[in-house]
């Protein structure tokens, strides 16, 4: 397994910071409540996997309300697990035939993997569809999370739950490309973003720039 952390930088996405009046608690839920053209960035993560069936899965993109702004809920995954140990992501997983629906899913993965209530979540919307390398199709599911709130973190799974202003993360200075050459030829890019000793890329990356398209439109 390659280390993204010693990958060049090759470019920043540079994209002027989204303002900070339209990433409050309103504004988040009027831009979910809008329909606008807006174009996602396309998943190339999957392209090997094309003609294998995709297995459904969703994340929650937590927004908690915090009094100096909202911030992101993300999880770093456990150093042992046998796919994405030690990665940054969101909660969520594989749907089960007894799930109702992506949102159902993503609420349910939630209260496994770091005990956050439902009861605390206020869905506001859903983002594109992510196809990932390892043949999964996931869906986004954005909510704001109002506190007070204790999380329990499921030590087979997530090694620590932490926050990130969501500010910082809609700026698209903070957004890095970098690039790995592929064992069969050419290469991949892919986002990351460094924060503090935190390094979010991949699909989280890659959903966040989305959710960063979304409310820019």
């Amino acid at each position: 397994m390659f280390d993204p952390t010693q990958l060049p930088v090759i470019s920043l996405a540079g994209e002027a910071a989204i303002a900070p009046a339209r990433l409050s608690p309103t504004a988040l839920r009027h831009r979910f409540a809008q329909t606008l053209a807006w174009d996602p960035e396309i998943s190339t993560e999957a392209d090997d996997r094309l003609a294998a069936p995709f297995r459904r899965a969703a994340v929650l993109i937590p927004l908690v309300e915090r009094p100096e702004g909202v911030t992101v809920l993300l999880t770093r995954r456990t150093d042992h697990l046998t796919s994405h140990a030690g990665q940054v992501s969101f909660p969520g997983g594989r749907s089960e035939d007894y799930d109702s629906s992506p949102i159902e899913t993503a609420l349910r993965e939630t209260e496994e993997e770091i005990g956050l209530s439902r009861h605390r979540i206020e869905i506001i919307g859903v983002l594109p569809d992510y196809a990932t390398i390892s043949a999964y199709r996931v869906t986004p599911v954005v909510a704001l999370v109002a506190p007070p709130f204790t999380l329990q973190v499921d030590p087979g799974e997530v090694a620590e739950a932490f926050e990130v202003p969501l500010a910082w993360l809609m700026d698209g200075q903070h957004h890095e490309r970098r690039e790995i050459a592929l064992p069969q030829g050419g290469s991949r890019a892919f986002y990351t973003m460094p924060y503090d000793r935190y390094f979010v890329w991949g699909a989280t990356a890659a959903m966040l720039r989305n959710l960063f398209h979304f409310l820019r439109a």
